[in-house]
């Protein structure tokens, strides 16, 4: 009988059985074969085991307007280490910088602003020239979100200031005592951490916009805020208090309400499972050059992202391995922190103290390499 009598449906569970090589010599033989091997449903499982293709545990696809295909394809370079690095923007005085990354939109604060960049869509190309400037700190700006109508900003000035990302309105929250440290949204709900030793719960709500909800005191400088995607399934989470001295944690990613992972000064990126009664952590990875560890990303699946202290390193890890994936050194010039870091399938953007680098990850350019 031949192969395309079947139905559709059932040719479609036949390939799913295939490995990343079979299928591409499969869709090599014929059109038809060619249009089957390429349908998302035949990628779907290959996808979920692969890193960063945007296909998460819980089955969320991140980047459904990519095919998985290619998704798969641009996976297999991260997993390699093949990319293109380039220096996209640089800048004389040390900064702190901080990155935030909205599809083909990369936000990036520079002392007391925060300016926005033009990605070309589908190649994550950077356009040098910002589009538009938030303002209105009379300091440095420590950390700042993104909601889908707003940017929330956070200063060294103590305030937090919510701009409306459609025009330049701008409305202030007189924040903390001393310097925020960092900040998180979600739905009405912001939290703040700062250098006066509390953690503040703010509300953005339309009546009672701007009010503080709750004072936490904290005994000591709050470095870093996460809310959990299930707002109220708990205030406060406590992760132990038995850590060296300085060991501070300097961020912070849920996965999912039950399931964070930190990483800071100690070295080390850790996985926490807050459904056991200990909130216990159940897995570690240690950076191998005992550096600390600014700042990551995950995918929502087996990678993470991680950015030290020193000569500009960022390191890739499969949540499956106890090891190391990958380590990209961006610049030798100056041994700065990578303070920031932002990932989508195909770019790694990382924010240095001096300048801002690019990982492309494509495969596609002359100078892509391991």
């Amino acid at each position: 009988m031949s192969l395309f009598r079947l139905p559709e449906d059932v040719l479609y569970l036949i390939l799913s059985y295939l490995d990343f090589k079979s299928l591409i010599r499969l869709s090599q033989v014929c059109k038809k074969l060619y249009h089957f091997a390429n349908g998302d449903a035949v990628w779907r499982k290959i996808a979920k085991d692969c890193i960063n293709t945007g296909v998460t545990r819980q089955g969320t696809d991140l980047y459904s307007y990519i095919s998985l295909k290619s998704r798969v394809r641009v996976s297999h370079n991260w997993a390699q280490g093949k990319c293109n690095k380039d220096a996209l923007l640089k800048w004389k005085p040390y900064l702190l910088p901080w990155l935030q990354l909205d599809r083909d939109v990369l936000y990036l604060s520079q002392a007391a602003e925060i300016c926005a960049y033009h990605l070309r869509t589908g190649r994550g190309k950077f356009q040098r020239n910002r589009f538009a400037v938030f303002s209105g700190h009379h300091g440095d700006v420590c950390r700042f979100v993104l909601t889908d109508t707003h940017l929330i900003s956070a200063g060294c000035d103590g305030k937090i200031i919510v701009h409306d990302r459609g025009n330049d309105l701008s409305m202030e929250i007189f924040g903390h005592n001393q310097e925020v440290n960092c900040i998180d949204c979600k739905g009405n709900v912001i939290v703040s951490g700062s250098r006066d030793k509390s953690a503040r719960v703010w509300t953005l709500s339309s009546i009672r916009t701007g009010e503080c909800l709750n004072t936490i005191p904290t005994f000591d400088r709050v470095w870093s805020v996460a809310i959990s995607p299930t707002i109220w399934c708990q205030l406060v989470s406590c992760l132990g208090a038995e850590f060296r001295r300085g060991a501070g944690v300097l961020d912070i990613a849920y996965e999912s309400p039950f399931q964070l992972l930190t990483c800071g000064y100690d070295t080390y990126i850790r996985y926490w499972d807050l459904r056991v009664c200990s909130r216990k952590c159940v897995m570690e990875w240690e950076e191998p050059h005992d550096s600390a560890l600014y700042c990551m990303q995950t995918d929502g699946n087996h990678m993470i992202a991680a950015g030290t202290a020193h000569h500009g390193v960022v390191r890739l890890w499969d949540k499956r391995k106890t090891r190391c994936l990958r380590m990209f050194q961006l610049t030798s010039a100056i041994s700065s922190p990578v303070y920031s870091l932002r990932f989508n399938t195909s770019h790694l953007y990382a924010a240095l103290a001096s300048s801002l680098y690019a990982l492309d990850f494509n495969g596609t350019g002359p100078r892509a390499r391991r």
